[in-house]
């Protein structure tokens, strides 16, 4: 029972260490981190807006215009994905729009 006990207080000085040390790294971190915006004369838009290069912010939300169109049924398919029971089998330039 005393190495059990002997463990239980070398986790708990482990883990005083262990945030110290973290809170240490993170002043440091939030120390650079304000330099460089300083340096740069960043604005929190400049930090926290999406990437203007980021693949999926350009593609999100984007309409993708329609192909096909049953004029019958008034359905319709943008010929991305896969196709819809009404077109399987058939001539899609029938229904191109």
């Amino acid at each position: 029972m005393a190495q059990l006990d002997d463990l239980i207080q070398q986790r708990e000085a482990l883990d005083q260490q262990i945030n110290a040390m973290r809170q240490q790294a993170r002043t440091e971190a939030l120390t650079q981190i304000q330099s460089l915006i300083q340096q740069f004369e960043l604005t929190p838009s400049d930090i926290f807006s999406a990437s203007k290069n980021s693949k999926s912010s350009a593609s999100a939300g984007k309409k993708v215009a329609i192909k096909y169109l049953n004029k019958a049924t008034g359905e319709s398919w943008t010929g991305r994905g896969k196709p819809p029971r009404w077109i399987q089998g058939q001539d899609r330039e029938a229904f191109k729009v």
